[in-house]
């Protein structure tokens, strides 16, 4: 049975929770000499004060993310999730080698499994968790049903999606992608979105949450800009996929039940956005509830996503050492590179190939290049979407129609287009001082 509080006390909990959510999200604090948002505090301070429990906390997600598609049969769906079980099971078995002192020479350079278990795996297994709450306080209350409905005019003539999108769109960008797809695969059987539109918002919307974000700044040492890196991300991210729902294969996709909107006037739409997010804040749950859900859902999310981050990072750390992989996708990347301006536009390129397989994967490859170089592998993290360690087993345990090959172009296209539109918005950024070289 749906419970309501107060309205006055919706209210005040949307911006009680929101404000603090875009504070501890937002808002850059010095401490210890190091300027940072305030979860990345939390998150560096347990790391380094206490480590220990960080690891093991770290080792028992690993553990638990390794094995459950094991007991829960899920790994039988089909050979990519036989393949991703596999690499999240090796991921734990050589981090268990590492931290016990097994692993072998080759793999204990400081470039190999100690950056990725340090750099990459350790912070990860705290940010997540301790984000999953920070993002609860802006998704939980009201907040999002808010800005969904200020976005209402702009989703249909840009994106080609409904107005409500906005609120999967916002909600993938800041939480979670997977709870994103989830949520446009229900629409999509539901009919609330056609199968065009369910292509455009979970290849173009649903990328990496905000938390991962931080880890990629962070490796690509661009905390100090962090501010400029978020939103001029968000902006590249949404204008990439503004082109891309307008180009084959997306555009050539059935389009046909589209639901129409009942408009509402220029002057009555922030009265509308704000009943929107007060009824919505006074439908919600009990707010410790919320955040407890939200806690286990990140603690889920860290624990699927880090054996199979560790197993393909040093997958991805080999390949580019030993072969000539990375260099041949590179080739393909490397004119817009070149147009881009990008100092050693090769090298670039080939980083950037290297995010189909893994996400991290340009951030990690490109963490000593110039910042320029770095501002775009760490915008192309994000706005390229589609990677195989994750985001491609999940599209297609959907109903969503994406076949491989089609998800193959989507991700050519959205690379090429952010390594260009990054280049250039970080040249001006460098231009005004608002990224640190």
């Amino acid at each position: 049975m749906e419970t309501t509080v107060s309205r006055h006390r919706a209210v005040t909990q949307m911006l009680v929770f929101g404000i603090l959510g875009l504070l501890m999200f937002f808002v850059p604090v010095e401490l210890g000499g190091k300027r940072t948002i305030l979860f990345d505090h939390a998150a560096t301070y347990l790391v380094k004060q206490w480590r220990r429990p960080a690891e093991w906390a770290m080792l028992a997600m690993m553990a638990y993310g390794a094995f459950a598609p094991v007991w829960r049969g899920s790994w039988r769906k089909g050979l990519t999730e036989k393949i991703l079980t596999a690499f999240k099971i090796g991921g734990f078995a050589v981090t268990l080698c590492y931290v016990s002192g097994l692993a072998p020479a080759a793999l204990t350079d400081k470039a190999m499994l100690p950056f990725l278990y340090d750099k990459l795996g350790l912070p990860l297994a705290m940010i997540i968790p301790i984000g999953a709450l920070v993002l609860a306080c802006l998704v939980g209350f009201g907040l999002m049903e808010l800005i969904g409905v200020l976005m209402e005019p702009v989703m249909r003539r840009i994106w080609k999606t409904p107005g409500y999108s906005a609120v999967d769109a916002v909600a993938s960008f800041v939480g979670s992608y997977s709870v994103g797809l989830l949520l446009t695969d229900q629409m999509y059987r539901n009919g609330r979105y056609t199968a065009r539109e369910a292509a455009i918002v979970a290849t173009g919307f649903s990328t990496v949450s905000a938390a991962f974000m931080v880890v990629v700044a962070k490796t690509l040492n661009l905390m100090g800009s962090w501010g400029f890196y978020f939103w001029s991300c968000f902006a590249i991210t949404f204008a990439v996929t503004a082109v891309c729902a307008r180009i084959p294969p997306i555009c050539r996709m059935d389009d046909t039940g589209s639901a129409a909107e009942t408009p509402v006037p220029f002057r009555q739409r922030l009265s509308a956005a704000w009943e929107k997010g007060v009824s919505a804040s006074a439908r919600a749950d009990k707010p410790a509830r919320i955040l407890a859900e939200h806690f286990a859902a990140g603690i889920n999310m860290a624990a699927a996503i880090l054996p199979a981050i560790m197993a393909i990072g040093l997958a991805g750390l080999l390949l580019e050492k030993h072969t000539p992989m990375f260099d041949a996708l590179g080739v393909l990347l490397w004119p817009f590179a070149l147009l881009g301006g990008l100092a050693e536009p090769l090298l670039a390129a080939k980083g950037m190939a290297a995010g189909l397989a893994e996400m991290f994967l340009p951030a990690i490859l490109l963490k000593d290049a110039d910042v320029l170089t770095r501002y775009v592998a760490a915008v192309v993290s994000v706005s390229s979407i589609i990677f195989f360690s994750a985001l491609i087993p999940c599209i297609l345990a959907t109903k969503i129609p994406l076949s491989v090959p089609k998800m193959l172009l989507i991700w050519l296209q959205r690379t090429a287009l952010s390594m260009v539109l990054a280049a250039w918005v970080g040249r001006l950024a460098l231009a005004l001082g608002w990224l640190a070289s």
